[in-house]
């Protein structure tokens, strides 16, 4: 079967490998169908994997499949069921994950496609527990964008910061593939939705999305726009995840009492805060890092009532370094797949 591997860092092979062998106890074999690209696909491909991990790897964090065949003892999918594997290899026993907090998993053994071998193959074995089934109504294209990006967005949207329905919301990089999704599930809730965006033409096509206002932070003070839009209060929920670049004006676009979710720091990790200003406008700042698996069923389940992720292209298996490419350029609009 065909795999793509991580030679070394920065170094990819389209490489002809033996298939797995049959499931074990507790395990399901899947055919991969999309491979969906994300951030944690440029820092794997520069090495950035913060424990050791040993070469070749296939790549590939994100992923829809079918099921071939399923081990002993599984009872929860059947084969040709589609499914929507989640990447972190958690434990299903500590503390946290017997809360549903796995993203917290104390014994997590790494994720995939990062750490361990990823899903940038033709077949995988993966652990039955950590497949979800897609709902008819989804597609195995838009499946593929919930592992990562979608289930993220579901976990800081609600699981942190709590949004509720008519709040306003500044979503930075609105164009980005977790920006496009926090833009549409905003707006299906009625929310007023500001958002930034590199460029006009960005800004034009995250406009369309349903955002009530976007702003080209290359060249405006968004933070002042905000402030102007909102007759000086601030909003009440700030969707972060750009980082250095636009951290300082994220907190002050916040209303008193604001909530403000991170996930990223593309533009670099570092960043100040006036205490002063922290205790006194009591601001709420949640990190977020990947999502619990259930966040995975719920981020199903509303595309399959019509909040669809926002597809920019599908490449090859053979392509995959150009789309990894494009991230980095933050040349792209919405998510980018690569087709098995």
């Amino acid at each position: 079967m065909r795999a793509l591997q991580l030679i070394t860092d920065r170094e990819l092979a389209l490489s002809e490998v033996a298939p797995p062998p049959l499931p074990a106890a507790g395990e399901v074999q899947l055919r991969i169908r999309f491979v969906g690209l994300n951030h944690i696909d440029v820092w794997g491909l520069r090495g950035m994997a913060f424990a050791k991990r040993l070469y070749p790897l296939s790549v590939g964090a994100e992923a829809s499949a079918e099921v071939l065949t399923v081990g002993p003892g599984v009872t929860n999918v059947a084969p040709g069921d589609r499914v929507v594997p989640f990447s972190a290899l958690t434990c299903g026993t500590c503390k946290a994950c017997l809360r549903g907090r796995d993203n917290l998993c104390e014994n997590v053994g790494g994720v995939r496609g990062f750490h361990v071998n990823g899903f940038g193959q033709d077949i995988t074995n993966h652990p039955a527990r950590l497949v979800v089934k897609i709902p008819d109504a989804v597609s195995l294209e838009d499946a593929s964008c919930v592992a990562v990006a979608y289930s993220t967005v579901e976990h800081m949207l609600f699981d942190n910061a709590q949004l509720e329905p008519g709040e306003t919301v500044l979503v930075q990089a609105g164009a980005s593939g977790i920006g496009t999704i926090a833009v549409k599930i905003a707006k299906s809730l009625g929310c007023t939705v500001i958002a930034t965006a590199g460029s006009d033409e960005k800004c034009a096509r995250v406009k369309a999305l349903g955002a009530d206002h976007v702003i080209n932070y290359r060249t405006d003070r968004f933070e002042g726009v905000v402030r102007k839009l909102t007759a000086k209060k601030g909003v009440d929920v700030v969707f972060e995840h750009v980082g250095a670049d636009t951290w300082q004006g994220s907190l002050l676009s916040m209303k008193r009492g604001g909530r403000l979710v991170t996930c990223g720091a593309t533009s670099g990790p570092s960043g100040t805060i006036n205490l002063m200003q922290l205790f006194q406008q009591q601001y709420r700042i949640t990190g977020s890092f990947g999502s619990p698996l259930s966040a995975v069923a719920r981020a199903l389940d509303r595309i399959a009532s019509g909040v669809r992720p926002v597809i920019d292209t599908v490449y090859r298996l053979d392509e995959f370094r150009a789309g990894v490419e494009r991230l980095e350029h933050r040349d792209v609009f919405g998510k980018i797949l690569v087709a098995l």
